[in-house]
């Protein structure tokens, strides 16, 4: 029998197909993983997913990216599948070539009438007899993505090619699943993961596979199971939204506690401080990082007690504090986080700050020092991009110049674009320059969720027409206007609410919480009140803007984008 996974990346297919092919040899059955522990088991295959996955490869074309991921299928069940179905065994794939017409077809938008011909020739008339979709809201598979690098230390600003498509593309590639689903329910089973221990998930899995093997008849197409959490009844409000999220909050913590502590990131006020104190032993990396953008006393308190426990992470978190507290802490932490720790020195420019800096450039970490550079224009920082150019650092230089505008930053940009055109890219961050926007509109088309990301808080013609273009395909035009109070910025949020609810909610953080927050806010929850990305983006709005208002006039400032970066 041959049984394949789809899903979109976070589902938890991966997971679930190792769990599954595990359970069926404790049951005797003989079974061979395509992909046993997340790896390729054809090396010529994972040769080839390399390629489809670099993205300095920003010419490739969808249809050369969709015949390359056609090779890798056709290397997988050439080298893997076929023999082990030839041997009598169960094959479990994780992904087949149903991804390759979801993706290119859904995602990229190829005709898939001419897709499929392709993947026949590819699969030699060989399909599985049973595809299991592990479907998921795509917001909640993207947390939960995020969270898994941060635990296995794969945590790095790029991306992949579909990366680079913007958190679209998988809202376009589930729906394509969904519909494949819809014309063959023979041969696929939906498998829901959204709020249910992966225990109970497993469980009903391997009861439903067992069934087909058995030969018994599958009664349903779609498996939902049965949360063990009890749904509060009632509409949610602004009124009542934080006692809704803590609540949600506290039933994610039974079974996925490691997100549950994801979700506090960045969160405001005491609430949230004391949640963070009950993770606090258990969880102390993921707690730190997630007070990024904090500066209140309680923040900064907690931060002293986990340095010895995470020091890599409460340095990340120091990023933007300038205070004397977060200076000594910097100190207490460069030996054992300095990349961490110079990383955190972004717009910081007091004698502190470049006191540590020239440490570290006595200790030869240049490039780590230029990571932390962004929005230094003396000539100090001149003298240290200079030096990074020497030793060809050109994503690093590219990096330090994050934000900054100015003839100089722009003749350096022009410099470094034949090397890192995408880290050029991401340094043009809230500019309106000739250079800024001659690589959005030379990139719009290859990597449009860091063109959209790069005019964030941008009020120009150009920004606009950005977001105008990108919303129907992408939620990052919406990421775009966090905090804006345009007029525009309203409009495209009315406009797009239907699709990316989430974002919309999401990009009123720092806005004072005014009528139209309010019944934006309140609209989107009445519409999807049990969707948890949704909620903990609501709560987000809601206590930044408690927070803001409750600070003396004149210090009404809050890193509202902390209070965003979760969603990211």
């Amino acid at each position: 029998m041959f049984i394949d996974f789809e899903g979109i990346d976070g589902s938890g297919k991966t997971t679930l197909s190792n769990l599954l092919a595990a359970k069926l040899k404790r049951l005797g059955y003989r079974v061979a993983h395509a992909r046993e522990g997340g790896e390729l088991q054809a090396p010529t295959a994972r040769r080839v997913r390399e390629l489809t996955r670099d993205s300095r490869l920003l010419e490739m074309s969808p249809r050369a990216e969709f015949f390359l991921n056609l090779a890798r299928d056709a290397q997988q069940l050439d080298e893997v599948i076929a023999p082990a179905l030839s041997r009598g065994e169960v094959c479990i794939s994780d992904r087949y070539l149903y991804s390759q017409l979801a993706l290119s077809g859904g995602g990229r938008g190829l005709p898939l009438d001419e897709l499929r011909p392709a993947c026949e020739l590819a699969s030699q008339g060989l399909w599985p007899d049973l595809v299991i979709l592990v479907d998921v809201d795509p917001d909640l598979a993207r947390l939960r993505k995020r969270l898994g690098k941060l635990q296995s230390k794969r945590v790095s600003d790029s991306d992949s090619r579909k990366g680079l498509a913007g958190a679209g593309l998988a809202v376009r590639v589930r729906e394509s699943f969904l519909e494949m689903a819809r014309r063959d329910p023979q041969r696929w089973l939906i498998l829901e993961n959204n709020d249910v221990p992966l225990r109970v998930l497993e469980q009903r899995l391997v009861d439903a596979v067992v069934a087909r093997l058995e030969g018994r008849e599958q009664q349903v197409q779609r498996i939902v199971p049965v949360s063990t959490s009890r749904r509060p009844e009632g509409p949610v409000t602004v009124q009542n939204v934080e006692e809704r999220f803590f609540q949600a909050l506290d039933a994610v913590e039974q079974r996925e506690p490691a997100l549950a502590v994801w979700l506090l990131n960045g969160l405001p006020g005491l609430p949230a401080h004391q949640q963070r104190l009950a993770f606090a032993e258990r969880f102390p990396g993921l707690v730190a990082r997630g007070m990024n953008g904090l500066d209140d006393e309680p923040a900064m308190d907690l931060r002293e007690v986990l340095a010895e426990l995470a020091p890599a992470e409460v340095a990340f978190s120091l990023t933007g504090r300038t205070c004397t507290r977060a200076a000594m802490l910097r100190q207490r932490l460069y030996a054992q986080a300095p990349a961490e720790v110079l990383a955190s020195l972004k717009n910081d420019g007091t004698p502190q700050a470049w006191a540590l800096r020239e440490r570290a450039l006595r200790d030869g970490k240049l490039a780590e020092v230029l990571a932390g550079l962004a929005g230094q224009d003396c000539e100090e920082s001149w003298v240290v991009r200079e030096a990074g150019m020497q030793r060809k650092l050109y994503a690093d230089v590219a990096r330090s110049l994050t934000g900054l505008p100015g003839s100089r930053a722009d003749a350096l940009r022009e410099v470094l674009l034949p090397h890192d055109r995408l880290a050029v890219l991401r340094s043009t961050l809230g500019l309106d320059t000739p250079v800024a926007r001659g690589v959005r509109e030379a990139l719009a088309g290859k990597a449009l969720k860091l063109v959209l990301r790069s005019v964030t808080g941008l009020d120009t013609e150009e920004a606009w027409a950005l977001r105008e273009r990108g919303a129907p395909l992408t939620k990052e035009a919406l990421d775009s206007v966090d905090g804006m109070n345009a007029p525009r910025a309203w409009k495209l949020r009315v406009e797009h609410l239907g699709r990316w609810p989430t974002t919309a909610v999401s990009s009123l953080v720092g806005l004072p919480l005014g009528p139209h927050a309010q019944a934006l806010i309140e609209r989107v929850l009445a519409a999807h009140p049990n969707k948890l990305p949704l909620l903990r983006n609501a709560y987000a709005a809601v206590a930044t803007a408690r927070a803001l208002s409750a600070r003396p006039a004149g210090t009404r400032r809050l890193d509202a984008d902390a209070a965003n970066r979760v969603e990211a």
